[in-house]
């Protein structure tokens, strides 16, 4: 084998969902000022018994299913979050045990915030590559709004929990393509988690500039090692930051073709999950062709960056 392929998505939101009528009566905003400023309308809250894990654990029974596999066919689980209140046991040695793993696998969590989940992907390409792993679950998983202030106004709108998932296993031809990755560690406090209890906060206006600016040639980059001109992607899977950095971000990208998930506008910012949970419903929707091109780029927290070429499954 020389290379690996994501052969099925799931993804999982909690029921409850809060619109932006909703936050009106909690902070002062409206639904025109966070509509006009990052998009979203809706997003999902899970409550106190939805850990993190457990919305990990539903993602990951999905991609299982649609995969036609047993957990014990998995020797590798990778969870990407930032919201992991627990140090030990992690997240993914977590879903293993809910999943009922009986093969022994490797779990690891991966904590790259926003840009987690194609970090975590790269990983388990590259442990497959080196013939580590057969078959690896990955996951993007976060609780955002239990590390939120509900009382700033420039953050509580951005917020929203979910996870996606995805089954990754060898293949003679690759169907990953070869990761950028990188940071910008002397700005990593434009985007924070820290405290007791952790709070999210972030410096809006640099990371608008920042991801406007300087993400556009590394997204083309990205498609260039993986020899796909941006006129030939049938998707564009971006993180799901916020509305007016999507949209902007996918026309200077040149993906002219492309199908752009706009996941945000239902779900807000969920973090790790934005990617594989948007990725996932356009798979759902049929709006992508299997084998079609498909660039994935994450961003944001430590103000780093994770992007590849897949092949839709």
């Amino acid at each position: 084998m020389t290379g690996s392929r994501v052969v099925a998505l799931g993804h999982y939101q909690p029921a409850k969902v809060l619109t932006n009528e909703d936050l009106a009566a909690m902070v002062e905003t409206n639904d025109e000022w966070i509509r006009s400023r990052v998009g979203i309308r809706t997003r999902h809250v899970a409550g106190p018994e939805e850990p993190v894990d457990e919305l990990a654990y539903q993602a990951a029974g999905k991609a299982l299913a649609h995969a036609g596999l047993s957990p014990d066919d998995i020797d590798l689980v990778l969870v990407a979050t930032s919201t992991a209140i627990d140090r030990s046991p992690n997240m993914a040695a977590r879903v293993a045990a809910k999943l009922g793993m009986g093969g022994a696998p490797a779990v690891m969590d991966l904590n790259v915030v926003c840009s987690g989940f194609t970090h975590a992907l790269a990983t388990a390409d590259h442990a497959i590559r080196a013939g580590s792993a057969t078959r690896a679950l990955v996951i993007g998983a976060d609780k955002m709004t239990e590390i939120t202030d509900w009382t700033d106004r420039t953050t509580c709108v951005l917020t929203g929990d979910g996870a996606g998932a995805a089954v990754v296993e060898a293949c003679a031809e690759p169907g990953i393509g070869p990761v950028l990755w990188g940071s910008v560690p002397e700005m990593g406090h434009a985007v924070r988690i820290e405290g007791s209890p952790p709070v999210f906060a972030q410096e809006g206006q640099s990371v608008y500039r920042w991801t406007t600016s300087q993400l556009p040639p590394l997204a083309r980059k990205v498609c260039e090692k993986a020899g796909v001109a941006p006129e030939e992607l049938a998707a564009v899977v971006l993180h799901q930051a916020n509305l007016r950095i999507i949209e902007p971000l996918a026309a200077k990208i040149g993906a002219v073709n492309a199908v752009v998930a706009r996941d945000v506008v239902d779900s807000g910012n969920t973090s790790a999950a934005s990617i594989p949970m948007a990725l996932s419903k356009l798979v759902e929707r049929g709006e992508i062709p299997s084998g079609a091109p498909v660039l994935l780029f994450g961003f944001g927290g430590n103000l780093s960056y994770a992007g590849q070429v897949i092949r839709c499954p």
